[in-house]
């Protein structure tokens, strides 16, 4: 846990930077900071010392986030703001870090950081499933996932390869997770270097933030090869880019670190994408890490990631923000 927190925080190294790219335009799209609205809360607290990083939201509206702290799963109305823990975690060292919900909104897929694992829980009850351990090598981050129909896939921060859990008819996964290399044009750092992952809107390839490359860069990955691509962004960089949400062709990139949400809109086979907007807010973000869709605004934890002495006692909330 210790490590991994230190890890995200050479991510968090420019925040100080944060004022200066809130401000920064965009060649072909809108700066704008978030404006809340609507009658359900555009905001609500996590338990406090949570440590939040993770969110998943399914076709009813509850969120679900996972701690840093011990991997439990935190349940909440979006109605309402109130929420309870569904999952305990299991323990110190044993993070949740991404984590997604299927279509039934029966299972949660969790990755497991440093722990090096893989679980599912279930979404009501919040029981283990299923735990896949000793993914990688002794460096291994499992640290964000996407599903598809036929899989859920996991990135490795410091690994450059991919894990695919093959997933059934009805969404029950399979006994054992393989793994994918990435070549291409994916170029593995010295540190940490894959971290978010999407589907392209065709549902053909994935796509997969490296903060390394070329000052960070967007990669499409064959997922039966493992071929990667570079993303034409249109002189976009994201060397903050965490998780990612995609919503029809529009792709937002959280920007940990800076503060902010690139939006993308991107070609059907998500091989290149333009800039349309850059959300901000200076008040209510404070290093959010991923996003999630109900409705018409977009729901993100704040990580808060050096920003506190103490993570374990901190008091950590979400925000929301409408949509592009």
């Amino acid at each position: 846990m210790q490590h991994h927190l230190a890890r995200r925080g050479f991510l968090g190294a420019a925040v100080a930077l944060g004022a200066a790219a809130l401000t920064t335009p965009l060649a072909a799209g809108t700066a704008h900071a978030a404006e809340p609205g609507g009658r359900w809360p555009t905001g609500f607290p996590l338990p406090r010392g949570f440590q939040p990083e993770g969110v998943a939201i399914g076709h009813s509206p509850f969120a679900y986030f996972g701690s840093l702290a011990d991997g439990s799963v935190y349940r909440v109305s979006l109605a309402t703001g109130e929420g309870r823990i569904i999952h305990g975690g299991l323990g110190l060292e044993r993070s949740t870090v991404g984590l997604k919900i299927d279509r039934s909104e029966r299972r949660l897929f969790l990755a497991g950081g440093w722990s090096r694992e893989i679980r599912v829980v279930d979404a009501r009850t919040g029981a283990l499933l299923r735990d896949f351990t000793g993914l990688g090598a002794e460096n291994t981050m499992v640290n964000d996932v996407v599903l598809t129909p036929d899989a859920a896939w996991f990135t490795d921060s410091f690994q450059p390869q991919l894990y695919r859990l093959a997933l059934d008819r009805t969404g029950e996964p399979a006994d054992e997770v393989t793994v994918l290399p990435l070549g291409g044009d994916w170029t593995q750092g010295p540190d940490f270097t894959a971290n978010g992952i999407e589907r392209t809107p065709d549902g053909q390839a994935l796509l997969v933030v490296n903060v390394h490359q070329d000052g960070g860069a967007l990669l499409r990955v064959d997922p039966r090869t493992g071929t990667a691509r570079t993303v034409d962004l249109g002189g976009l960089k994201i060397p903050n880019g965490d998780g990612m949400l995609l919503l029809g062709r529009d792709l937002y990139i959280v920007q940990q670190a800076v503060n902010q949400i690139d939006v993308v809109r991107l070609d059907a086979s998500g091989t290149r994408g333009t800039p349309i907007a850059r959300i901000t807010d200076p008040d209510r973000f404070h290093v959010p890490t991923t996003a999630a869709a109900w409705g018409d605004r977009i729901y993100l934890p704040n990580a808060r990631f050096g920003l506190d002495p103490d993570p374990t006692v901190a008091e950590y909330d979400v925000v929301s923000v409408p949509r592009v």
